[in-house]
C-alpha cells in the first residue's frame, strides 16, 4: 500500500491563510500590522537565503518585515547591544537570530540578551521553562510546534501513541519530546521516547513507533529496516546531496526504502520546512496580538 504523503506546503498554506485573515482583521480594528526582524550574523549564502525566504512569507501574511544584518567580526557586546536595540524597538515584535552564527560567538549569551516577550523563536530560557509548564503564553519553538500542527491538519491521533524522537538538540529533539506528552494542548498525550546519538541499538527503538520524529542532521540516516509497519515518519532534516542526475535536496530518512512501510510519511523539500515558517509567522502574529491587548 503506498503511503500517503504529509504535505507541508498544503498544510502551510492554509495555516498562511488563517494568519493573513487575523492581520486583517486587526488592521481593520485600527492596529499596525505585526512586525518582525531578522537578525542575521555574517554573509553565509545559505543564512541569506533563508531570510530572503522568510522576508516574503512574512510579506505575504501582512506583516512588516526588517533585516538587520552585523558584520562576521562583531564583537559579543556589539551583537548583544544590536539586540537589546530590538528589545527597546516599540516597532518590533518579535525578531530572529538566523543560525548558524560565527563561531566566535556565543549564542547562549546572546540567547539571554533576548527579550522573551520578542522571542519568536522560542528559545529564550523562560518560553522553554513556559513550555515545560505548559503556560498558555510560552512561544513555542518553531519546528515543533510546526509538526504538532502538520499532524493536526491530517488529523492523526497522538493521545495514547508510542512516540520516538531522534534526536536531542534544544531547536527540536527535546521540546519536540515534551509537546508530544503536553496534558493540556492538542496533540499530546502520547508515550514518548527521546533517543540520540548514544542510544544502544537505537533501532530498537525507532521499530516500536507509532509515530517517528528524526532529526539527526545526517541524509538517509533512517531506512526502512529501522521502522514498524504502518507508522508515520516526520523526516525533519534537509540536505543538499549529489546524484546522478545532479544535486538535489534530500532528508534524514531514506525515503525509497522507509515510504513502502509507512502509513503517513513527509516528503523532502515540501514536509517540516514551510510548516516551520509558518509556524515562525504564528508565533509573531501571537506576540503582535499579546502587545495590542488583543
Amino acid at each position: 500500500m503506498a503511503p500517503q504523503l504529509l504535505d507541508g506546503r498544503k498544510a502551510a498554506e492554509a495555516w498562511r491563510k488563517e494568519i493573513f485573515d487575523q492581520v486583517q482583521a486587526m488592521i481593520a480594528a485600527g492596529h499596525r500590522p505585526p512586525a518582525l526582524t531578522a537578525v542575521r550574523i555574517g554573509e553565509d549564502p545559505a543564512s541569506a537565503l533563508y531570510v530572503k525566504n522568510k522576508m516574503k512569507a512574512a510579506q505575504s501574511v501582512g506583516f512588516h518585515f526588517d533585516e538587520l544584518t552585523l558584520p562576521a567580526d562583531v564583537s559579543q557586546q556589539q551583537a548583544e547591544d544590536a539586540i537589546r536595540g530590538l528589545n527597546d524597538d516599540p516597532l518590533v515584535d518579535g525578531y530572529i537570530l538566523q543560525l548558524p552564527i560565527p563561531d566566535h560567538l556565543d549564542l547562549e549569551s546572546l540567547i539571554l540578551s533576548f527579550s522573551a516577550r520578542k522571542d519568536a523563536d522560542g528559545f529564550h530560557p523562560l518560553n522553554i521553562g513556559r513550555l515545560f509548564r505548559e503556560h498558555p503564553e510560552a512561544i513555542l519553538p518553531a519546528t515543533p510546534q510546526g509538526i504538532l500542527r502538520l499532524l493536526d491538519h491530517y488529523h492523526i491521533e497522538v493521545e495514547g501513541k508510542h512516540c520516538v524522537v531522534v534526536g536531542r538538540s534544544f531547536i527540536v529533539g527535546k521540546p519536540m519530546a515534551m509537546l508530544l506528552q503536553r496534558k493540556k494542548g492538542r496533540p499530546g498525550n502520547a508515550t514518548v521516547t527521546l533517543t540520540h546519538s548514544r542510544t544502544p541499538d537505537i533501532a530498537r527503538f525507532t521499530r516500536q513507533a507509532d509515530i517517528l520524529i528524526v532529526a539527526v542532521g545526517r541524509p538517509h540516516w533512517l531506512d526502512g529496516e529501522m521502522i514498524k509497519e504502518g507508522s508515520v515518519i516526520i523526516d525533519v532534516g534537509i540536505h543538499r546531496v549529489q546524484s546522478a542526475r545532479g544535486p538535489r535536496w534530500t532528508g534524514d530518512v531514506d525515503f525509497a526504502s522507509a515510504a513502502p512501510k509507512a502509513r503517513w510519511i513527509t516528503p523532502v523539500p515540501g514536509g517540516i520546512g514551510p510548516m516551520t515558517v509558518a509556524s515562525l509567522l504564528w508565533n509573531v502574529l501571537l506576540i503582535a496580538r499579546r502587545r495590542r491587548g488583543l
